[in-house]
């Protein structure tokens, strides 16, 4: 046999028998550190593992609700942020009024001058026409006269 075949030969014998029990240590499980709540109390008569497991179904429990209560503050908290987005678009929202009132009343100030020099232009038109028909009236005559 080749010195490897011989190594596991002799570690295979060396194993102890399976129904012998074994000398490693079971694994530990550790409890928390934890009180059991007030809202919960053992029951007279109740065995040890019983109580055991009560107790740690309990504990589950209680960790659980406290997370909830965790994710009820954080929404809170984010209900608080909104509020105050609310709030300030709110606010920002006066600004954007404010200025369209100012156009507005710009458009107010800027719209009558603008008719009234639109009327005069009209008026000049009309006095630049009616000045025309008259020279060329008067040129007109002045022809008839000549000839």
């Amino acid at each position: 046999m080749t010195e490897i075949e011989r190594a596991i030969e002799a570690e295979v014998r060396n194993r102890p028998p399976p129904h012998e029990p074994n000398s490693v240590t079971p694994p530990t499980v550790s409890v928390p550190n934890m009180a059991m709540p007030d809202y919960v109390e053992h029951s007279a008569g109740a065995t040890e593992i019983g109580k055991l497991s009560a107790e740690a179904v309990v504990r589950e429990h209680e960790i659980a609700a406290k997370e909830i209560e965790v994710m009820g503050a954080e929404l809170i908290d984010l209900v608080k942020q909104c509020e105050l987005v609310t709030r300030n678009a709110l606010t920002v929202n006066e600004e954007p009024k404010e200025t369209a009132g100012r156009y507005r009343e710009k458009a107010k100030r800027v719209f009558r001058p603008i008719e009234n020099c639109s009327q005069v232009t009209t008026e000049v038109r009309n006095i630049c026409t009616e000045l025309r028909e008259k020279i060329a009236a008067r040129s007109a005559v002045a022809k008839t006269a000549q000839t």
